[in-house]
């Protein structure tokens, strides 16, 4: 009887998981119609829907269970582990065996208490491999400029993009790519004999844009480069530009930028074509670039488990001021933080738990725009206590008290956020020279406008809720005062009807709630004289409120601004702006 349950139990999990990804698939092959009709909305709604997709489906193999199979309680371990051996049996010539065991895990994890999270009953370590998933279905093809020449090779790279538009000018963009390419990188490469153009058979959409995703192998040298492909909103799409640089594709993989949508049979096969690509991003970054953010929960988690097996330095309180609404840790060896809700918010913050959690997963289903950090969320994180410092343990039991459990030589914390760790922008003005701190200025403003342009207002603009990622670009990471911009009433101060007004200690006009008066942003964040000059030479408009009514109007009339993911130097209408 426990076999047959086992049976039953395993086919059951992976038909939940089947379904799920039949679905995630349709809306994700459904990017390519919303792309040549231009339906910018639908495409925005489609990468929120599909975040929520996961949740409903393990939802309902979870009941399904418990209704089929009477599930309830204490976990009978032996059933579990032949579940699990019958489920790996199942998975046998499966295209997605690594996302189907973490779907596994979550039903199993949902089902019963942590003390059962171990390698018996769930798949703490992947039960298979991955490797040469796509032999019999390549997810790249290759092209050999060295045989065909570098013009017909770019040609052959274009044609092959599906799209139901034609290039606006398909003679012109090869002619851009090919010039580009022989300009500023040819030039000092020496080819091989073998040199060829590997390029992913499916294109990554996101926003308004599809992007031809390659390398480029050169003997024992892999170049990286990305195509991005627009649509001219009158019948055709065009190239523009040719992405090579590591910063610029670091940058469009970034964790501060929504999900891809990418239309794959086998992700492992596309995760592993892209990790030659980019070395610096782990198998997690790349999972969740491409959408499977639950598998890249799964990657992150064993990568930490492994961290902690391999290190041994302590958790400790992060460097920066500390905020009054989370409890924010780190581990020098480690580049992330980790976030817990403080039990209890001093004046003069009047936000709620359940209210910084809804802002957080407004910024999980939100177009990020490359300036607002994506962040995982974990239940019941399981610490060891002896890696985590005095200091920062009494910090968690004074201030986060009602989230934590201790178990043995564990801290159990019940809800934590974590997110890439960052040099607090507030920090990094301290030890800047007067270059950096304009280029930080100018990205500080840069991400106030894009993300307004994604209507979302940061709420509390202070430097210290901004940080500095490693590539220079300035980030916002700290949510608990988000607004949608066309929930704000950008104002200017009135002028004082008395001079008792303008001595006065209150303000002389009404004030509500929602009232924002972007002149005053200068008192707050402009005391430093480089960052002041900075500011004024280039984000003067954020101080006027008419900038952000405009941003406004067009948000009202549905207007979606293009926000590029690399600089506009970059793109070949500027290039070659005299052709």
């Amino acid at each position: 009887m426990t076999e047959l349950n086992a049976r039953r139990i395993a086919a059951t999990i992976l038909d939940g998981f089947n379904r799920h990804y039949r679905i995630f698939l349709d809306i994700t092959a459904a990017a390519r119609k919303r792309f040549a009709t231009c339906d910018w909305p639908a495409q925005r709604q489609a990468a929120s829907d599909r975040i929520n997709l996961y949740t409903q489906r393990v939802t309902e193999a979870t009941a399904r269970l418990q209704a089929e199979f009477d599930l309830a309680g204490e976990a009978d371990e032996e059933l579990w582990r032949e579940v699990k051996l019958r489920y790996i049996g199942l998975l046998y010539e499966h295209k997605q065996p690594e996302l189907a065991e973490t779907f596994y895990n979550s039903v199993f994890t949902w089902l019963f208490h942590r003390r059962y999270y171990n390698n018996d009953n769930i798949f703490v370590r992947p039960g298979l491999s991955t490797e040469y998933l796509d032999d019999n279905d390549p997810v790249y093809d290759s092209y050999y400029p060295m045989h065909h020449g570098l013009t017909r090779s770019v040609r052959a790279v274009l044609q092959a993009f599906p799209c139901d538009l034609p290039y606006e000018d398909l003679n012109r963009d090869v002619h851009r790519l090919v010039r580009h390419v022989k300009d500023t990188h040819l030039p000092d490469l020496e080819l091989r004999r073998h040199f060829q153009l590997q390029v992913l058979r499916a294109p990554f959409y996101r926003n308004k844009a599809a992007y031809i995703v390659g390398r480029a192998i050169n003997g024992a040298d892999i170049i990286p480069f990305v195509i991005p492909i627009l649509n001219n909103e009158r019948g055709g799409v065009y190239v523009d530009t040719l992405l090579m640089e590591g910063d610029d594709i670091a940058n469009l993989f970034s964790f501060a930028r929504a999900y891809f949508m990418v239309e794959t049979h086998t992700p492992a096969a596309v995760v592993h074509f892209l990790n030659r690509m980019l070395p610096t991003k782990t198998k997690a970054d790349l999972y969740t670039a491409i959408g499977l953010q639950k598998q890249g929960k799964s990657e992150f988690y064993r990568g930490f488990l492994h961290h902690l097996s391999h290190s041994t330095d302590q958790l400790e309180i992060a460097p920066g001021v500390k905020g009054m609404v989370m409890t924010v840790f780190t581990m020098p060896s480690y580049p992330y933080v980790f976030k817990v809700i403080n039990d209890y918010f001093r004046p003069p913050k009047e936000v709620d738990r359940k209210t910084v959690k809804r802002k957080y997963q407004i910024v999980k289903m939100h177009d990020r725009v490359g300036r607002m950090a994506d962040t995982l969320e974990y239940s019941y994180a399981a610490f060891p206590i002896d890696r985590i410092n005095d200091e920062l343990l009494e910090e968690l039991k004074s201030k986060c008290g009602k989230s934590l459990e201790f178990e043995a030589d564990k801290v159990i914390v019940r809800h934590v956020y974590i997110e890439r760790r960052l040099d607090p922008l507030n920090l990094y003005f301290q030890h800047a020279t007067y270059e950096q701190k304009e280029n930080a200025v100018i990205g500080f403003g840069n991400a106030l406008k894009e993300m307004a342009a994604a209507n979302i207002f940061a709420g509390d603009l202070l430097f210290k809720n901004f940080g500095v990622t490693r590539h220079g670009r300035v980030i916002f990471y700290d949510y608990d005062e988000i607004e949608f911009m066309t929930a704000i009433n950008f104002r200017r101060i009135p002028p004082p009807r008395t001079p008792e007004d303008e001595m006065a200690a209150e303000p002389w006009y009404s004030v509500a709630p929602n009232d924002v008066f972007p002149e005053e942003f200068a008192s707050f964040l402009l005391v430093d004289p480089d960052i002041r000059k900075a500011f004024m030479k280039h984000h003067r408009d954020l101080l006027d409120a008419a900038f952000w009514k405009g941003i406004q109007a067009d948000i009202e009339q549905g207007v979606q601004r293009d926000v590029f993911p690399y600089s506009a130097s970059k793109r070949f209408c500027n290039i070659y702006a005299q052709e």
